[in-house]
């Protein structure tokens, strides 16, 4: 009898940690061939999440800090050199000195009036205790043609909440749109008066249902939690009407953007014209083209996907090279695409020592089709 319980004893453990394994995995359907229409456009020594490129074609990107301090902002040159923009001074960081000093660039994107436009996080990390700083949360504007910084927005309390982390950045007219998947809701920023507001704050399509999956694997923080990371993803139509955004797991929603412009609404009243949109994946970055279609990378498959304003879903691409696609950029008849490999970084493996393949790169794939007039020229 003691023989046949431990027998069973051992059984049920072996059975559970079987099913804690497969809870932490998903059967992967990564791609095997490369598609030969993808073009190596550049590459970099550090981990980078975001790219942008100008109408005469300089290329920008942030760094994540995954591999500790460096520059977070810098031009990528056509010989492949990284330099700090718009200096060395922008990216180091001084407390004493918070709006105008990078403490966390997390976005870039030029913007529809040809400038380059920085989002500054404003925080150090999404759900590791660390707190937003006063001062730091910041949209930051610079002249391509002087390559000076003309202006910042900051983004203070009561705005900015102790957990905030502000992730990325659209234009309507007047407005910016912000996530803050930090204290999970969405920052609405009037370009004329200064004054912001927020949205959607913990609303059930703001946070995060699930897990994150990338190449079939649970995404964990530095200290063994699941990393959950809540409203991070949007896009705005191209007539203005509509913001798409999510979760990085999903589903995708919308909202009418006057309910957001409309600071004198109750959060009630703006929370109630929320709508699901489509079921989607584990999402590293977006993008929308001209026509309206939203473009969505799959992490967990090495693919990006296209929907249509109808919801309609297709593979653009699928590549064994496009390991964590992140923030995508639309211009010059391509859709750009930064393998960053966030996943392989110890931010998401439990701590675990990087498994990033050097150099970093940035793909791009020509298709026909041209960015959104909401986005950029």
């Amino acid at each position: 009898m003691i023989t046949m319980f431990k027998k069973l004893t051992l059984t049920a453990a072996l059975l559970l940690a079987m099913q804690a394994q497969a809870a932490d995995t998903l059967p992967p359907t990564l791609p095997q061939h490369q598609d030969n229409r993808l073009q190596q456009a550049a590459t970099s020594p550090r981990v980078w999440n975001g790219i942008t490129v100008s109408g005469d074609g300089r290329i920008f990107a942030s760094l994540t800090q995954s591999e500790g301090p460096g520059p977070q902002l810098v031009e990528v040159g056509k010989d492949g050199k990284i330099t700090p923009y718009p200096d060395e001074q922008w990216n180091q960081w001084q407390a004493s000195d918070a709006q105008h000093h990078f403490l966390h660039v997390n976005a870039l994107r030029i913007g529809p009036d040809g400038n380059l436009w920085v989002m500054d996080a404003g925080n150090t990390g999404i759900g590791t205790g660390d707190k937003a700083v006063s001062g730091a949360g910041k949209l930051v504007n610079i002249d391509l043609k002087t390559n000076r910084v003309v202006g910042a927005y900051i983004i203070d309390a009561p705005v900015q909440k102790p957990a905030s982390y502000l992730d990325d950045v659209r234009f309507n007219g007047d407005y910016a749109y912000i996530t803050d998947p930090g204290a999970v809701g969405l920052v609405v920023l009037n370009l004329k008066t200064g004054k912001s507001h927020r949205v959607l704050d913990n609303h059930p399509l703001s946070i995060d249902h699930e897990p994150i999956y990338a190449d079939g694997k649970k995404l964990h923080l530095r200290d063994g939690r699941e990393k959950r990371v809540g409203l991070d993803q949007l896009e705005v139509s191209p007539d203005g009407k509509w913001l798409y955004y999510q979760a990085i797991p999903g589903p995708m929603a919308r909202i009418e953007t006057r309910y957001l412009n409309d600071d004198s609404l109750a959060a009630s009243e703006v929370n109630r014209h929320a709508e699901h949109f489509l079921d989607t994946w584990s999402t590293g970055g977006t993008a929308i083209d001209s026509e309206g279609n939203l473009y969505a990378s799959n992490i967990n498959t090495r693919s990006v996907m296209r929907i249509t304003p109808q919801g309609k879903v297709s593979t653009v691409i699928s590549d064994p090279r496009l390991v964590w696609v992140d923030a995508m950029w639309i211009s010059h008849g391509a859709l750009w695409m930064p393998a960053a490999q966030i996943n392989r970084t110890p931010a998401t493996t439990g701590g675990k020592p990087s498994t990033v393949e050097y150099p970093v790169k940035l793909y791009k794939l020509p298709l026909p089709i041209a960015p959104s007039p909401r986005d950029h020229q």
